[in-house]
């Protein structure tokens, strides 16, 4: 099964996120509410894919990114933005991201980007 690592500052999307993916066959092996945490978190859980969202405190998902890409263990990297953040997303996407979704998000777009990763 796919592992999905979601990183969020907000518990309820996480919480929302978690609830669909498994709906839909992937495992969710962690959440993170920062970049900092989700940096530990993935070099622990080795997941195939991390939803990471841009806005975020201590470290946001730009900078993640780009630490991600330094990382030996390289899982695939949806972005979440909410709208009007397209500049944002085109940075993350030059740093690696492999996709991203838009919030306020309709479950299958999520389900539609996730799944072109699936193991």
């Amino acid at each position: 099964m796919t592992t999905v690592l979601i990183v969020d500052d907000a518990a309820f999307i996480r919480a929302q996120l978690k609830q669909l993916l498994m709906a839909n066959d992937f495992e969710v092996v962690g959440e993170a509410e920062n970049g900092k945490v989700a940096l530990e978190k993935i070099r622990e859980l080795k997941p195939d894919i991390v939803t990471l969202d841009i806005t975020m405190p201590e470290m946001d998902g730009i900078q993640c990114m780009a630490e991600i890409k330094k990382m030996e263990h390289k899982p695939a990297v949806i972005m979440v933005s909410a709208m009007g953040q397209e500049s944002h997303v085109r940075e993350a996407i030059m740093h690696g991201a492999k996709g991203f979704i838009v919030k306020p998000y309709k479950a299958e777009a999520v389900i539609s980007q996730l799944s072109k990763f699936r193991k």
